[in-house]
């Protein structure tokens, strides 16, 4: 019989408090346990992104973090960016630039780029690359991603 442990954290703005094994990933916890989707299993080993959340403000990847690290932390995924009324510029510029094409590999890609957005406004097509670079899509809408997050930076400029 294996030992369970309580954690508590927020999870998009929300206090939330789950039972796990202490070995159970974060990835496995926000889908299995939270119903959090957006979050993907792709490689299970760190390289895709599929599964990237901010931790206390920064991008990780899901499925290398174990749920008990979280405990007192802050997590955001997609869901806790925007709204269907009031989505986010980041959801909207994805969806007007085609960046979403099979929309597996999205909820990554935006969480990658708000990190990005939130320290700077104003980033070169360079560091779009640099922020984005352990994401994968395996569609190939690249250009359209990077189009889409410096078009929601202009949008964030004007906040």
């Amino acid at each position: 019989m294996s030992t369970l442990v309580d954690i508590s954290f927020t999870l998009n703005g929300r206090p939330v408090k789950v039972r796990i094994p202490p070995a159970k990933t974060l990835l496995n916890v926000l889908r299995e346990d939270l119903g959090i989707t957006s979050v993907k299993p792709g490689c299970e080993t760190g390289e895709c992104g599929a599964c990237t959340v901010l931790l206390d403000g920064e991008p990780v990847v899901s499925c290398l973090v174990l749920a008990s690290q979280v405990q007192g932390r802050s997590v955001i995924t997609v869901e806790g960016l925007g709204t269907e009324g009031n989505p986010d510029p980041l959801q909207e510029t994805f969806v007007e630039e085609g960046a979403v094409q099979c929309g597996y590999c999205t909820p990554g890609f935006i969480i990658a780029a708000r990190a990005l957005l939130d320290h700077d406004k104003n980033p070169s097509v360079e560091e779009v690359k640099e922020a984005l670079s352990g994401n994968i899509c395996r569609c190939g809408a690249y250009p359209r991603i990077i189009r889409a997050v410096l078009k929601a930076a202009e949008r964030y400029r004007w906040r």
